[in-house]
């Protein structure tokens, strides 16, 4: 308790806090976009649910790992070296993870540009997906994130206590934010080809950790925004068009 007051009190506890915060946001941000894709191909009466179990296996396997903070620090000494590079617990997480997503992506990106071969997999249009199947899938992607988004937090602060708080608020901000970023990209199909591009390069980024090569997540996320700019002004542009079209048809008939 005396502990706790001392950080209460501590200005750089504050900056710590709020850092780590913006940061846990930031790095939901690729798990927020797979649970979207993946739960839009449940039947409609599901979705929710399964996006509430999702990120509240996220929240309770954040709160666990914190809780083996020592193990977890482990998970980046080396375990064995291949090419002369060395190879810990972390990487062959990220990597498998990494592989998962690419792989995931990929399969989606093909159900979606030549569904034709998928006749037998489609349900309204839509590849089918069980429940249990999905709630696998996020648990195992959690799992990735929840370890690198630990790792990082550590490496950011020694506190636990803060460690707590900003994983609990990220992953409110998270619950809060599931339903309409899956309810946009439902509404919006080419936001689903854009996502399904960031799976790809978040994969393909997590592979690279993996093998040893940083790649500085601004670049990422700045990447990200931009290319999410550009969808957003050709929405616009569309809407505008449409908007025009109408008014056009209008002028017409009058």
């Amino acid at each position: 308790m005396q502990n706790l007051m001392l950080l209460v009190q501590d200005p750089a506890a504050w900056v710590a806090l709020v850092t780590l915060v913006v940061m846990e946001i930031v790095l939901g941000i690729d798990n927020l976009i797979f649970i979207s894709i993946l739960t839009n191909k449940l039947p409609p009466e599901n979705r929710e649910k399964a996006r509430k179990i999702g990120i509240g296996l996220a929240l309770v396997m954040r709160l666990g790992l914190l809780g083996t903070v020592a193990w977890i620090v482990q998970l980046t000494t080396p375990v064995f070296e291949l090419f002369g590079q060395g190879f810990s617990w972390k990487d062959i997480i990220l990597i498998a993870g990494g592989l998962f997503l690419v792989w995931k992506a990929t399969k989606e990106i093909h159900h979606s540009v030549d569904p034709v071969d998928h006749k037998e997999d489609m349900v309204s249009g839509k590849v089918a997906t069980s429940f249990a199947s999905a709630i696998g899938q996020i648990l195992l992607l959690d799992l990735v994130f929840s370890i690198d988004s630990i790792i990082t937090a550590v490496g950011m602060t020694p506190h636990v206590p803060i460690m707590v708080i900003a994983v609990i608020a990220a992953v409110t901000v998270m619950l809060v934010a599931a339903t309409p970023l899956a309810n946009f990209i439902e509404r919006n199909p080419t936001i689903v080809m854009l996502a399904l591009a960031f799976l790809l390069m978040i994969g393909t980024t997590l592979i690279a950790e993996g093998m040893g090569f940083h790649v500085p997540k601004g670049y990422v996320y700045a990447a990200m925004a931009f290319s999410a700019l550009v969808e957003v002004l050709n929405m616009f542009s569309r809407n505008a068009r449409k908007r025009s079209q109408g008014g056009s048809g209008t002028d017409t008939v009058h």
